[in-house]
């Protein structure tokens, strides 16, 4: 009975033995197939980097969107995807203007901004009332318009790009930074800035340097301004820092006290992102942001220096494709014709 006994015991443990191995094979067997096959699922298509560009669509002023995206899509081979931004009212306009002109071929979201979230944010008593409409501050939102990329481009819809757009998606960003800007003291041709008249470079010209709130920030109204109209911007840094609420916070004071909704530059966005990102921005390289085109129609710059610069920005009261205006010949090249027939070009006094 003892031997007997014992023989049942080692049956009973290669028993045992010979289901673990069985089990081990099956599991091990089930596993494998599966790491194969997520990396043959990663096609090349898939693994290119995707560009992300933010650009609003004002109705009446859609036509320079969407010529800005025709000079971005026609000088780049890299992956862009669109992000149209404008209002409930404009959607429809906007994708029939996209997909049913030469723009249909790009990749694309529209995305809506709702303007209540400015309630109680915006004075109504800027110097300048275009710079109130609600798309302009579309800049201090992206996180909540764009969720997953982790770098993105925002642009003004008064720019033609000229470069490839992936040399500015390249701009480093120092770490810490949230975004990348264009001083407003770095353009290469100090002869061209002199004859802009009325050319706003400094804090001084938008902040109100009278006020007490401004006064304790301890920046020196000398220190050169930046302009956000071409932003190369860092989300995870943005949302960790809130930045989006620090704007807002600046917005509410404005509205409150009056910081700079008068300054002689009349920045109602700028003014807030020059207070919240002071000392805390990387640079974009200047030949990315030739701005003031739109300042003063009587100042030009060279032909061959604007055949150098990568992208060309209209700011300013004087856009090209209105009358006055300088180089419009260099917008216009780029200017998709609405196919509803509505915008219009106006080079004629």
């Amino acid at each position: 009975m003892a031997l007997l006994r014992k023989i049942n015991q080692v049956l009973l443990f290669l028993l045992i033995v010979t289901l673990c191995v069985i089990l081990y094979k099956k599991v091990h067997k089930g596993t494998v197939p599966k790491n194969d096959t997520d990396d043959e699922s990663e096609t090349p298509e898939e693994l290119e980097e995707e560009i992300p560009v933010v650009i609003c669509a004002a109705a009446g002023r859609m036509g320079a969107t969407m010529a800005a995206i025709n000079s971005i899509y026609s000088n780049t081979d890299a992956n862009i995807l669109f992000y149209v931004v404008g209002l409930r009212n404009t959607l429809t306009r906007i994708r029939k203007w996209i997909e049913h002109s030469k723009l249909r071929e790009i990749n694309f979201k529209i995305v809506e901004f709702n303007p209540m979230v400015l309630k109680g944010k915006i004075r109504p008593d800027s110097p300048r009332p275009e710079l109130l409409q609600p798309l302009n501050f579309v800049r201090f939102y992206l996180p909540l318009l764009i969720h997953q990329h982790e770098k993105v481009i925002y642009l003004d819809d008064d720019v033609i790009v000229q470069g490839d757009i992936q040399e500015l998606y390249d701009t480093t960003l120092a770490l810490g930074h949230a975004a990348a800007f264009s001083d407003d003291c770095d353009l290469p041709s100090a002869q061209d800035i002199n004859r802009l008249v009325g050319l706003q470079n400094t804090y001084m010209g938008y902040l109100d340097y009278r006020k007490k709130a401004i006064k304790d920030l301890g920046i020196s109204p000398s220190t050169c301004s930046f302009n956000p109209g071409v932003i190369v911007a860092n989300m995870t840094e943005w949302k960790h820092q809130r930045i989006t609420k620090q704007l807002e916070t600046w917005m509410q004071k404005n509205v409150e006290e009056n910081l700079y909704g008068s300054s002689l530059g009349g920045g109602v966005a700028t003014s807030p992102m020059l207070i919240v990102f002071h000392g805390k921005y990387s640079t974009i390289n200047p030949l990315w942001h030739i701005r003031h085109l739109g300042w003063n129609p009587d100042a030009r710059y060279s032909e061959h220096f604007l055949q150098e610069a990568k992208l060309l920005h209209w700011n300013g009261r004087h856009k090209p494709w209105d009358f006055p205006s300088v180089h419009n010949d260099l917008w216009e090249s780029w200017f998709v014709p609405d196919p509803a027939g509505i915008f219009k070009l106006n080079h004629h006094g």
